[in-house]
């Protein structure tokens, strides 16, 4: 399918054509990433999109589905006409355009289908002196239109909306035939009446509603010869009933008189097809062939003729060679290998995991031997199903608190524990596949702030609040029970002293804010929001270190808040390059 219809308007601002991408467009289906959003032609539109899975330019034609009918036949009829459309794009032939995918969601029909770099026979008319073809380039259009419609109907699928804007042509020269069955379609979705065809190209049956056939579309393609030879529609009209009635005259403008040579038989070819009545037409579209290529030509040297016109009028666009290597470069890497995410979230979890894992280990076990093997046994865990990572190192804090012996206090800190862990694991640890990461980056750096840039990148802004500040108070609550043996009563006493302090709310305070801004601006969109959030949570966390110390200190900043403000800058900048990578997950419906 061509970039453009028969009545599309210019490109968006923000197209690649146009050199202004303000934003970064939305992935259609989760699947196809739009390039150039194009204007609208006789029902729906139609996007070049760019297939993030098999690396190439396809074309989507997406339609509204809009039901003019009492509500009890509506889903039937839309049912039936969806169902037209599937079968009909399942017709394979090397003159029909491909269709690779047909999806609805009950308010649009998406057709994907391949991409053909030329034009259509709409734009190449408009281009060409006088609005006219060769009879030779006539001859090649006959021949690919004809073996196109052949194949359709001996599979029982009439196409029924012919017309200039429907058939394509590319760089070689070759014709395509797109649109099949979405006359049907249209006409259910309420569009051209209960006709679906378009005014000028249908006959009178296809007109006043009556029963169609085979015929149907060989007075369409009659109407498109008649049109490109002799530069005007003969039948166009604002009206059904105003077309109709110059069928009924009959084309009052005679080819042979006005192209002296051209052989009269010919037009009386034409003048059968384009007859009112459809018993009076030709029977099927092979005869159309065998009686009018001899008389127009050689269709060899008209594809060559084509071929040249399409490359002159289309010397603008790049062929899908050069078009597909310049868009590679600006497709994100996840993007270009779908399995890299998934791959990512799993080595990362698994990392992280083993390093938690190493600091968290047992004060009973001695020698690395076992530390390594429990390590390796929870980042194998991750690496299967990566919200197990943080379950487990969570069963392994509660298991290092009853080492030390069930008392009553051991057992009111491991229902507390195992309370808060467990809520937020139920709640987000299990549903999002990084938040385990994101919580257990802090423990496995022995640094709080360090969960908080990773939950802007990798939650939405609640989850990732509560994320950033359970994944630094985990790191602190880990920190004080290693420091004491994991001895309840320490760690008690050291928890009530910490959390009775201004500072330490301050800070848990900045992790929720920092945490916030990062999601709220980056989180599945990538590029400058991205990096703008993580800047911006980045700075609000180095403010909060600075002010308490700056305060106690007459603004003396020490080197461990130093330290701090550069991990959250380091780790803010590989956030923006994960982001960057990763490309804009958004995923906008039409309309």
């Amino acid at each position: 399918m061509s970039a453009t219809d028969e009545n599309n308007t210019a490109p968006d601002a923000g197209s690649p054509r146009t050199g202004q991408a303000s934003t970064e467009p939305p992935l259609l289906l989760g699947r196809y990433r739009i390039v150039e959003q194009c204007g609208t032609g006789g029902f729906g539109r139609v996007l070049v999109c760019w297939d993030t899975r098999l690396q190439r330019r396809v074309a989507i034609k997406v339609i509204p589905l809009r039901m003019g009918m009492p509500e009890g036949s509506a889903a039937s009829t839309m049912q039936e006409a969806l169902a037209e459309a599937r079968t009909s794009s399942l017709l394979a032939h090397p003159n029909i355009v491909t269709v690779y995918d047909f999806e609805s969601d009950g308010h649009y029909a998406y057709l994907v289908m391949e991409y053909v770099d030329g034009l259509n026979l709409s734009q190449l008319l408009k281009r060409v002196e006088g609005g006219r073809l060769t009879y030779e380039e006539c001859a090649h259009l006959l021949s690919s239109v004809g073996a196109a419609l052949e194949f359709a109907h001996e599979n029982g699928v009439l196409h029924l909306d012919i017309k200039p804007s429907n058939i394509m042509i590319d760089r070689s020269g070759i014709v395509k035939l797109a649109d099949f069955g979405m006359s049907t379609l249209a006409s259910a979705a309420g569009y051209g009446g209960a006709r679906g065809g378009t005014v000028g190209f249908m006959p009178p049956e296809q007109i006043q509603g009556m029963l169609v056939d085979e015929r149907t579309d060989i007075f369409s393609l009659a109407v498109v010869l008649w049109m490109s030879l002799c530069g005007s529609n003969p039948f166009r009209a604002d009206a059904p009933e105003e077309s109709l009635k110059k069928i009924m005259q009959g084309p009052h403008l005679s080819l042979s008189q006005n192209h002296l040579e051209l052989d009269q038989d010919i037009e009386l070819v034409l003048e059968r097809c384009l007859e009112p009545d459809p018993q009076n037409r030709m029977s099927s579209v092979d005869l159309l062939v065998k009686k009018l290529i001899p008389l127009l030509g050689d269709p060899r040297e008209g594809q060559a003729s084509l071929k040249n016109l399409v490359l002159q009028a289309d010397d603008a666009v790049s062929d899908e060679t050069t078009w597909t290597e310049q868009y590679l470069e600006k497709t994100p890497i996840a993007e270009r290998f779908p399995w890299l995410p998934g791959a990512a979230t799993r080595t990362v979890s698994a990392l992280l995991t083993a390093a938690a894992i190493w600091r968290l280990a047992p004060p009973g076990l001695s020698g690395s031997a076992y530390i390594a093997a429990l390590s390796a046994s929870g980042a194998a865990a991750a690496a299967i199903w990566p919200p197990l990572g943080s379950l487990c190192v969570l069963l392994l804090f509660l298991y290092d608190l009853l080492l030390q012996g069930l008392t009553q206090l051991s057992l009111v800190l491991v229902a507390a524990a195992a309370l808060a862990g467990g809520i937020w694991w139920m709640a987000i640890g299990r549903k999002q596949r990084l938040a385990g990461a994101a919580l257990l980056l802090a423990p496995a750096l022995g640094v709080p702030l360090a969960s908080t840039s990773f939950s802007g990148f990798a939650l939405p802004p609640l989850s990732a609040c509560i994320t950033a500040v359970a994944g630094g108070l985990f790191c602190q609550v880990a920190t004080q029970a290693a420091s004491t043996g994991f001895s309840p009563r320490a760690l008690v006493e050291g928890l009530l002293a910490l959390m009775s302090t201004q500072d330490e709310w301050l800070l848990l305070a900045s992790f929720a804010l920092a945490a916030f801004i990062s999601s709220m601006l980056g989180h599945g969109k990538g590029g400058w929001r991205a990096c703008l959030g993580q800047g911006l949570g980045a700075t609000v966390l180095i403010l909060f270190q600075a002010w308490p110390v700056g305060v106690e200190n007459s603004g003396i900043w020490t080197a461990a808040d130093m330290r701090n403000a550069v991990i959250a800058i380091i780790l803010s900048v590989v956030m923006c390059i994960a982001s960057e990578l990763n490309g804009s997950s958004s995923y906008e419906p039409e309309g």
